[in-house]
């Protein structure tokens, strides 16, 4: 029996591209989504299993694991990628922000892989969690401290779950830069995006999809980082 890989916030951007590509390799995927989206439809369509969840409240995840567990005995991996996009700028209360930044971006992850790793460990072949992580975790923002705070948190999670779960389990990030712009993007942000990275490209999500067929099909990568930023850390 194939064993499906599950994938978080994969309604939209890089979760819903690395779904699409898991799916035409023929791979059972399950997604989680927070808003309905014409998106979850199209992924139902193409045999994915989808489950509604939010991961801002304890109860939220709760209900996650409880579903994902009902409808699969084994994961093959879980792809951690279900993400807020939050800044200071936009609230006055702080307290919240950064619970809720850590509670999606840390907190979930943290409970999902201590409730769900048993899954991964009752299939034969090798397993893989992998973190979304972000560069600031390595840089900090000024724009965007908490949601920076609460990715250097799943980038420690991946260490130590590394630790945890070896051999049976291989735990390791995505770190991208900004991959791919909004719609609504004007040119002269585009222009200046670009500048930020020495590459000066923004390559779009198929960089996220190599790097997680990378990890899934590495045979010796545990506890790493794979930086997806055309060298902006070197700027």
């Amino acid at each position: 029996m194939d064993i499906p890989v599950l994938i978080t916030g994969a309604s939209q951007r890089l979760g819903l591209a690395i779904a699409k590509d898991l799916l035409s390799q023929s791979v059972p995927v399950i997604i989680t989504y927070r808003t309905p989206k014409p998106a979850v439809e199209e992924l139902e369509a193409s045999g994915a299993t989808t489950i509604q969840a939010d991961f801002t409240t304890p109860q939220g995840i709760d209900r996650a694991i409880d579903h994902i567990q009902s409808v699969s005995p084994a994961l093959r991996a879980i792809i951690h990628n279900a993400s807020d996009w939050e800044s200071e700028s936009e609230h006055t209360d702080y307290q919240q922000l950064m619970t809720r930044m850590m509670q999606v971006h840390a907190v979930a992850p943290y409970r999902m892989n201590q409730a769900l790793s048993g899954l991964l460990t009752k299939q034969p072949g090798p397993a893989d969690i992998i973190h979304m992580t972000d560069y600031v975790q390595d840089t900090g923002s000024e724009k965007h401290i908490a949601y920076a705070a609460s990715k250097a948190a799943l980038h420690n999670l991946t260490l130590s779950f590394a630790k945890k779960l070896a051999p049976k389990v291989k735990v390791n990030s995505i770190a991208p830069a900004l991959l791919m712009f909004n719609d609504g993007d004007s040119d002269a942000y585009r222009e200046k995006a670009r500048k930020k990275s020495l590459l000066e490209t923004v390559p779009g999500a198929a960089e996220a999809v190599k790097a997680v067929n990378y990890l899934l099909a590495s045979e010796y990568m545990t506890g790493q980082t794979l930086h997806l930023d055309g060298g902006r850390l070197l700027k």
